[in-house]
Order: C-alpha cells, then structure tokens, then sequence
C-alpha cells in the first residue's frame, strides 16, 4: 500500500516536470527570416521539422561551422543590441519550419562541428546577440541552407 501511495504521488512531479519542458505561452525564440518563410528554434523537440545535433569531434561532424571574429568575413551574421523583444522578427506562419537542437546525433539530421578555427568550414557566422547564442545561429544556417554537398568528414 506504501508503495502505491508513493507512487500516487510522484505522478503528479513527474507530470509537471515534462509540462514545465514545454512553453504553452512561449516567448520569442531565435529564427531567421528567409523571404516569406522563416526557421525557428523549437521550443520543443517533437515540434521539429529538422534536428540537428553538435559534436566536439571534427570526424563525426557532417557540416563545419566557423565561428567568425568579423561580420565582414561571415557567411551569416546575428547583430542585434534590442533591450525589448522585437515581435516583428519572424512572424510564425504554417510555412514555419522549426529546427531543434538534439543532445544526441540522428541518423538523418546534420552533426555540427562548432569551432573557432576558420579552416576548412562550410560556413562562417559572426554572433553578437543577446537573444541568439552561436549554436542557435549555426543550427539556423545549416537549417536554411541545407547540407552541404560534401561532407565534413573529409578532415
């Protein structure tokens, strides 16, 4: 009976712990505006079009994103200074895609080697923002443009 009532109880935690994961009045997450469309962060994993995932190995990455020291060398740049939220960044449209960052690699989604070093990359971006970290922003790039036809595991 003791356990039942343990259990009983732990329902409930458990049930407001995976509800607190979701955002049921959510703010404003990264996105990026490409002509009518947009690609958004998901604020929730199975709310995804697209998951991509970030790895410290440049062997396992299938695309290469630079961290850029200058927006004029960028491929992509996120500059905004904005104190308030800005509602007019992304409009959410039926034609949003979202695209959510997984802890762990899929079989189908891109692995991103995230680096300083301006090497050999398939992309550049430059991030200085106080809304979009430089994961978001790689994940966006990749997200909008695609894979790249060769992949990073040429190292």
């Amino acid at each position: 009976m003791l356990r039942l009532k343990l259990l009983v109880s732990a329902v409930p935690v458990i049930a407001v712990a995976l509800l607190a994961r979701a955002e049921f009045f959510p703010g404003t997450s990264p996105c990026l505006a490409i002509g009518a469309n947009a690609l958004q962060i998901a604020t929730v994993p199975w709310h995804a079009d697209l998951h991509v995932s970030f790895t410290e190995d440049p062997s396992l990455a299938t695309v290469r994103v630079a961290i850029s020291d200058d927006a004029e060398t960028a491929d992509f740049a996120v500059v905004d200074d904005v104190d308030g939220v800005e509602d007019t960044a992304c409009g959410e449209t039926p034609a949003t895609q979202f695209v959510a960052i997984s802890a762990q690699a899929s079989g189908s989604g891109p692995v991103i080697y995230l680096s300083h070093d301006d090497g050999a990359s398939d992309y550049r971006i430059f991030v200085h923002s106080k809304r979009f970290t430089e994961r978001d922003a790689a994940a966006l790039v990749v997200g909008a443009r695609g894979q790249p036809p060769h992949l990073a595991a040429s190292l």
